[in-house]
């Protein structure tokens, strides 16, 4: 049987912050024992193939988490009909999601701390150009937007 639920994570080289909020889902999700097919992509080409940044890599193994064997990819118009819920981490990844979705296409858009109370409306602010404290807060960001989207899924949302 295959999952329901199918979320896609973007950013927007896909080595930062969509593959720590894929990391963080998927902690989340199996924690809560809810079915679902998860993955990161990028809007930008520049890293294709590259695995996460390594203070992204870092970051997520001191909270328990492997994601080096994780590869950037680009979004596809094919994922706008594989997947349910489409979860940008900022206003601008947002939009060029809105401007690329094809007519007719169920997925729904968010950002991902639209699932969080409170803190709808805000981006996960972008860890790259600083030092490895930022990205200890990015974790922090996308892990309470995952453990709140888990919750919203399992929900019916």
């Amino acid at each position: 049987m295959t999952a329901s639920i199918a979320v896609l994570f973007v950013c927007m080289g896909n080595i930062c912050r969509s593959p720590l909020a894929e990391a963080a889902f998927r902690d989340a999700a199996r924690r809560a024992g809810l079915d679902a097919v998860i993955d990161s992509a990028g809007t930008g080409h520049w890293h294709v193939g590259s695995p996460p940044d390594r203070r992204a890599c870092a970051v997520a193994l001191r909270h328990g988490i492997d994601i080096s064997r994780y590869r950037a990819r680009v979004v596809r118009p094919a994922d706008f009909e594989r997947f349910t819920h489409i979860v940008a981490l900022d206003h601008a990844n947002l939009a060029h999601l809105q401007a690329m979705r094809p007519a007719g296409s169920l997925a729904r858009l968010s950002l991902l701390l639209d699932h969080v109370p409170g803190r709808q409306g805000h981006a996960v602010a972008d860890p790259y150009y600083g030092d490895a404290s930022g990205f200890e807060t990015t974790w922090r960001d996308v892990a309470a937007g995952a453990d709140a989207l888990v919750a919203a899924l399992k929900g019916g949302a």
